[in-house]
């Protein structure tokens, strides 16, 4: 796999800019409500600013959870950037900022800002986050490494899966697809399930692209139909069975 290429690094910005009063605007913009221990947490660690500093990191924290929330990662990493510098040990604070990195593709500042909030909580939940970070900067060890880590903590059943996902796709992007294969399978991934979650489903798609990339194209048809049955439309799983010789879900075929 090619590594994608260096996210931006954080620069830090001047006291100035984050005491700097906000622009006039005829729409005010939109703000998430922040918990409240959050909040003191921001103005504990902004202490050495005055209020109106204390307060703009505040703003730009709501502003990027927002941001965050309206799928706009770009910029709710910008927003949060500058509080993430100032207020280094608030958790919620690099929880915001690592997973906005994350889903902007920022995949050495979400492995940073996500690996401080383990550290400062012993939280697992993101850490397959930071497993993906690692497999697209082409840091196999370090992946694995943390799947060990995810594995000991005893993590939920949702966060096991995601790092057993991870820990696949890894192994398959350097053409293991029987071990990955395995590496599912054995933890009960491949089971039909009458009622399945969101991750049941997610994990018989991947299961479905490792036996159609090992050859094993009757088994990818199985995978791929029950996700089809499933969540109908889910992923890209109609064009797959359609390219391997199954049949695309009801709801697909009836757009047609």
């Amino acid at each position: 796999m090619k590594a994608p290429a260096p996210p931006d690094v954080w620069v830090r910005d001047e006291r100035a800019e984050i005491e700097e009063e906000p622009r006039p605007s005829a729409t005010p913009r939109p703000q998430a409500e922040l918990p409240g221990d959050l909040i003191a947490a921001i103005r504990t660690a902004g202490q050495h600013l005055t209020n109106r500093g204390r307060e703009r990191l505040v703003t730009l924290t709501a502003e990027a959870v927002e941001a965050y929330n309206r799928g706009r990662y770009e910029e709710a990493a910008k927003r949060v950037g500058p509080v993430a510098e100032i207020a280094p040990r608030v958790p919620g604070v690099r929880e915001i900022a690592g997973l906005a990195c994350y889903r902007a593709g920022r995949w050495r500042a979400a492995a940073a800002h996500l690996r401080v909030h383990y550290e400062l909580t012993g939280d697992v939940t993101h850490l397959p986050a930071v497993m993906d970070c690692e497999r697209a900067l082409n840091r196999p060890r370090s992946v694995a490494k943390l799947f060990e880590t995810i594995r000991g903590a005893s993590p939920s059943a949702e966060v096991l899966a995601e790092a057993r996902i991870v820990m696949a796709a890894t192994m398959a992007e350097r053409q293991k697809y029987a071990e990955a294969i395995e590496l599912l399978t054995s933890s009960g991934a491949g089971k039909k399930i009458r009622n399945p979650s969101e991750r049941h489903v997610r994990q018989w798609y991947v299961l479905g692209d490792l036996y159609e990339r090992g050859g094993d194209v009757p088994m990818a048809r199985e995978f791929f139909t029950r996700v089809a049955m499933a969540d109908p439309g889910a992923y890209d799983v109609d064009d797959r069975l359609e390219e391997i010789g199954g049949r695309a879900s009801t709801s697909r075929r009836r757009q047609r």
